[in-house]
C-alpha cells in the first residue's frame, strides 16, 4: 500500500491547519492539542484515522511548552506521585474501554468539565489545603489516567488539582505536560497494539512537527505577555472549550 492511501491531499492540508491552529492556542495555555484536533479532524478523516495522527504532534507540543516554561526538576521532584499513577491508569482506562461506550462517557465528562470551569470562574479564590496535596495527588495521576484511556480526555481531575494549588505558572505547566505527554505514550503503544498506529499516521503526523513548532512560538509569545489573572481566565476558557467538543462528539 502506497503512502498516503488513506489521506488525500486535501484531507492533508487540513490536517496540517488543524495543527498550527491547535498548537497556537496550546502555546497560549498550556493545554488542548489534542482536544482542539480532535473535532475537526474527526469529520475530516474519520475518528480512528485521527486518533494515531495526534500523538506524534501532541508530544512534541508538550516537550516545546515543557522546554519554554523551566521548572523541570521542581515539577519531577514535587509531582512523581500523580506522574507514576498515571500509567496504569491509562492502561485501566483502555482496558475499560472494551466494555464501555467512550463517546458517551467523554459526554459526560465534557458536562462535568465545564460544571467546574463555571465555579472555578465564580470562586476563584478556591485553594486546595496544602495537607491534603500528598495524599491526592496518586489518585489524581490514576483517576486521570482512567479518563484519558476511556475518554481520550487527559485533563480530569489532574486540571482542577494542579489548579487548586495555586502553582506558579512555570510549574503548573510542567505539571501538566509531563502528564500529557506519559498518557499519550501509553496511547501510541495501545494504537500500535491495535493496528490503528499506519505508515501514513507516522508519516504525515511527523511532517506536521513544523506546524506544531511554529504555532507553539506564536502562542508562547502570546502567554509571556499575560498576567497570572489573564492566564488563568484563558485555561478555564480552553477548558471549556475542551468540554464542549466532548459533548459535540456524542451528538
Amino acid at each position: 500500500m502506497p503512502v498516503f492511501a488513506v489521506y488525500g491531499p486535501g484531507e492533508i492540508a487540513i490536517v496540517f491547519a488543524v495543527y498550527l491552529f491547535a498548537a497556537t492556542a496550546k502555546g497560549v495555555t498550556g493545554l488542548g492539542f489534542s482536544t482542539v484536533c480532535l473535532a475537526p479532524l474527526a469529520l475530516t478523516v474519520g475518528l480512528k484515522e485521527t486518533l494515531p495522527l495526534l500523538l506524534i504532534p501532541s508530544v512534541v507540543s508538550n516537550i516545546l511548552v515543557m522546554v519554554g516554561a523551566g521548572s523541570f526538576g521542581a515539577a519531577c521532584g514535587r509531582f512523581w506521585p500523580m506522574l507514576l499513577t498515571t500509567v496504569p491508569g491509562v492502561i485501566v482506562g483502555l482496558w475499560l474501554l472494551a466494555s464501555v461506550d467512550g463517546v458517551a462517557a467523554g459526554a459526560a465528562l465534557g458536562v462535568v468539565l465545564i460544571l467546574w470551569c463555571a465555579f472555578a470562574f465564580a470562586k476563584p479564590e478556591m485553594r486546595l489545603p496544602a495537607r491534603l496535596e500528598r495524599p491526592l495527588s496518586p489518585a489524581s495521576g490514576l483517576l486521570t489516567g482512567i479518563v484519558n484511556g476511556l475518554t481520550g480526555s487527559q485533563v480530569m481531575p489532574s486540571m482542577p488539582f494542579l489548579m487548586s494549588l495555586s502553582l506558579p505558572r512555570d510549574v503548573f505547566l510542567q505539571a501538566i505536560n509531563l502528564s500529557f505527554t506519559l498518557s499519550s505514550l501509553v496511547m501510541a503503544v495501545g494504537l500500535t497494539r491495535l493496528g490503528l498506529m499506519t505508515l501514513d499516521a507516522v508519516v504525515i503526523s511527523t511532517c506536521g512537527i513544523a506546524c506544531v513548532w511554529i504555532g507553539i512560538r506564536l502562542g508562547s509569545r502570546i502567554r509571556h505577555k499575560l498576567s497570572p489573572d489573564q492566564f488563568r481566565l484563558m485555561v478555564l476558557a480552553m477548558l471549556c472549550v475542551m468540554g464542549l467538543t466532548l459533548i459535540a462528539r456524542a451528538l
